[in-house]
């Protein structure tokens, strides 16, 4: 599903050059679900970005279920991110007047879904992730671990063969980040999605196949 070659990014220049990621090589199987460890500032999110078709390396390539993302056009990747990937920011980026549903069926919007069958796939999601009841809420009424699953929601709406997750657990408490790693683990192992999970948290780790560390842009194999 993913095979990352010699990826480097590089910001600025000079001296207020940064190197993110310092030739990082990465394969992740169909079904496979992988966990990146690091503390802030170790590249995480640089990296999801670049598998996630949000950022172009500065050298090396990426590709993502046969697509190689450093040759594909504009149109190209964002046809890549509206149907292949699903993402779960750190940051909800929920549209607080919004209700719930209609924030988890946006991606359809983008995908040229009618409405009505909009409004279905989007009810149907909310029911399997136990937020049928919270659908026709305003966002900002939720918890952050209705918000956490909300996202998830909403990042698997379109039914993606791979999920980004970056730091899904940072905001939650023991209890919801126990049901958002399970949740996560379920999509996994039942509907075959492809899992990159990028974490500092040991709990959220604990369930990958495989965990790896990532420490000033270099990627290493690694246990939480």
């Amino acid at each position: 599903m993913i095979a990352a070659r010699e990826l480097s990014r590089i910001y600025g220049w000079g001296q207020s050059r940064v190197e993110a990621l310092r030739g990082v090589n990465l394969h992740v199987a169909q079904g496979e679900f992988v966990a990146v460890k690091g503390q802030s500032g170790s590249g995480k999110t640089t990296l999801l970005n670049l598998i996630g078709g949000l950022d172009r390396p500065t050298a090396g390539t990426v590709t993502v279920n046969g697509l190689e993302l450093t040759r594909a056009s504009d149109a190209q990747l964002s046809r890549f991110r509206n149907q292949t990937v699903g993402f779960v920011f750190q940051t909800y980026y929920l549209h607080p007047l919004l209700s719930v549903v209609e924030n988890v069926a946006a991606p359809l919007w983008f995908a040229g879904v009618g409405r009505r069958e909009r409004r279905r796939l989007a009810l149907a999601r909310l029911e399997a992730l136990g937020l049928g009841q919270r659908a026709h809420h305003k966002a900002f009424k939720l918890s952050a671990g209705e918000k956490q699953r909300t996202v998830i929601a909403r990042a698997l709406v379109t039914r993606p063969r791979l999920l980004l997750a970056d730091e899904p657990t940072a905001n939650l408490d023991a209890a919801n980040t126990q049901a958002v790693v399970e949740l996560l683990r379920r999509i996994c192992r039942e509907e075959g999605v492809t899992v990159l999970l990028m974490s500092h948290d040991a709990a959220a780790l604990s369930t990958a196949d495989r965990v790896l560390t990532l420490s000033q842009g270099v990627l290493t194999e690694g246990r939480p």
